[in-house]
């Protein structure tokens, strides 16, 4: 009787070590998941008017821009970025005109729960700027600084401070500075707006020298997003009169009140994921 029970408990030990031989000793480890802390950003626009600051760049025609970025988050508050871009314009109707804008730009962003804040700097650069239009070549720089507020899902505000020691590479200081307002509404429908306050200094001798005039630009619109295109209709309008508006730009006409529509195209990596 012994001699079997014996047997069994052997058995039945072989069994169970057979078993727990199956198993493993430790639960397994989920693989990692790696995120990469490079991102990037690419967009497209045609836009009926290209206004900068309240002034046509385009002598009031269609104008094609292009643009990337290329970004590095350090963590998920602080992000570094860099990026280019390209617009045509035209900065005279009868004067030979640079047919391009290229443009350069860097800074760092943060996020604070519902405040972010954009420090940078852009240079405005002009290749091949005829001699005919200006008596040096336009490019000229600024440094910027951009703060938003998120209020709600629906409402976020922000500022924006732009200043340049020689604006246009005239000589003339200056400092932009607005306030920004959105409000998201259902179906991807947004509107929004800018009311901005541009001062202006003396040109240097090479440009008379002349004391450029202070003005208000103010924008309204309403925007529309599908997926990774967005079409915007906007007003934009200043209290430049025909006169100052030729001392900056050297076209009269360049101002105004502008209805101007807008399709963009922005795409980041996340969107490809």
């Amino acid at each position: 009787m012994s001699k079997l029970l014996l047997a069994a408990a052997a058995v039945a030990f072989s069994a169970t070590a057979g078993f727990a031989a199956d198993l493993p000793n430790k639960k397994a480890a989920a693989e990692p998941i790696v995120v990469s802390p490079w991102d990037f950003a690419v967009g497209a626009t045609l836009t009926s008017d290209y206004i900068f600051r309240g002034i046509s760049q385009s002598n009031h025609k269609p104008s094609v821009w292009g643009r990337g970025e290329l970004r590095y988050n350090i963590n998920s508050t602080w992000q570094l970025y860099a990026g280019i871009s390209g617009e045509s314009i035209k900065l005279s109707p009868t004067l030979p005109s640079p047919a391009l804008e290229l443009d350069a730009i860097a800074g760092v962003r943060a996020t604070f729960g519902s405040l972010g804040v954009d420090v940078g700097a852009i240079v405005y650069g002009y290749p091949n700027t005829p001699a005919a239009l200006w008596p040096r070549t336009l490019t000229w720089w600024e440094g910027y600084i951009k703060p938003t507020y998120t209020i709600n899902d629906m409402i976020t505000v922000g500022a924006n401070l732009n200043v340049t020691p020689s604006f246009l590479n005239s000589g003339a200081g200056g400092t932009y500075l607005s306030a920004t307002a959105k409000l998201s509404l259902p179906n991807d429908i947004a509107l929004s707006g800018e009311f901005g306050r541009q001062w202006l200094g003396k040109t240097d001798a090479l440009f008379g020298p002349v004391n450029l005039p202070d003005y208000n630009y103010w924008n309204v619109g309403a925007s529309y997003t599908y997926k990774i295109a967005t079409v915007d209709l906007r007003y934009h309008g200043s209290d430049l009169s025909k006169t100052n508006c030729a001392v900056i730009s050297g076209v009269s006409r360049y101002c105004g009140h502008r209805i101007v529509g807008t399709l963009s195209f922005d795409l980041t990596s996340k969107d490809l994921k």
